[in-house]
């Protein structure tokens, strides 16, 4: 499989991290709504931080919001708000933490509105992918 000029020239864990990745998750088609919202968290915790930080905790973040649960994360309360805060596993950003108990409420209502996450993307998105990444 041939990768592009940033991760060929990548080396040891990082390389592998972003191979990984890049074989398993990066332009593959998400159909469930829990792991559309596993990306959008991870995205969220990214800003400001390299992608390699967030592959390294990739693991930790799934453990640490119940695998991107959306009913389970939208019923954080503030006891989850600190367990999250104390996780050395994930970013400890309380704006960052609040971003993804709030955007799982978001998706709930969005899902009862269009009958997924999914759907209200595809809504929100109608380009193929060859358009938007042009």
């Amino acid at each position: 499989m041939s990768y592009c000029k940033a991760i060929e020239s990548m080396t040891g864990e990082t390389l592998s991290l972003h191979k990984e990745y890049h074989d398993m998750y990066y332009g593959f088609v998400i159909e469930e709504d829990n792991e559309l919202f596993c990306r959008l968290i991870l995205e969220i915790n990214q800003a400001g931080l390299s992608w390699t930080t967030i592959l390294k905790k990739q693991q930790s973040f799934r453990k640490a919001y119940h695998n991107f649960d959306i009913k389970k994360v939208a019923k954080y309360q503030e006891k989850d708000r600190l367990r999250l805060m104390n996780d050395e596993g994930i970013i400890r950003n309380r704006l960052k933490i609040n971003a993804a108990i709030e955007n799982a409420k978001t998706i709930l209502l969005l899902q009862k509105e269009f009958g997924s996450f999914k759907k209200w993307i595809e809504y929100h998105h109608p380009m193929s992918k060859q358009e938007w990444t042009k």
